[in-house]
């Protein structure tokens, strides 16, 4: 199963996430299939950046948006 999900970058208690299209048995920060956005949670506001054309794509083609995935997309519309 394909999800859309996210890979965390950054320093130690300093996080950047990466929004990624992966395999769901590949590990966290393992493989991916397609970069498609990143979030930063350190910035006032947090900052989305999401090509949401490509995650409409996707979730069209059957991959599953995480919890935290799905909530970012609706704050990104």
């Amino acid at each position: 199963m394909v999800k859309i999900r996210l890979q965390r970058q950054g320093a130690k208690k300093a996080p950047f996430y990466h929004i990624v299209v992966a395999d769901s048995r590949s590990p966290r920060d393992g493989k991916i299939i397609e970069k498609i956005g990143s979030y930063d949670p350190m910035t006032e506001p947090a900052t989305i950046v999401l090509d949401k054309e490509k995650a409409n794509e996707w979730i069209k083609n059957g991959a599953k948006p995480t919890d935290t995935v799905k909530a970012l997309i609706e704050k990104a519309k």
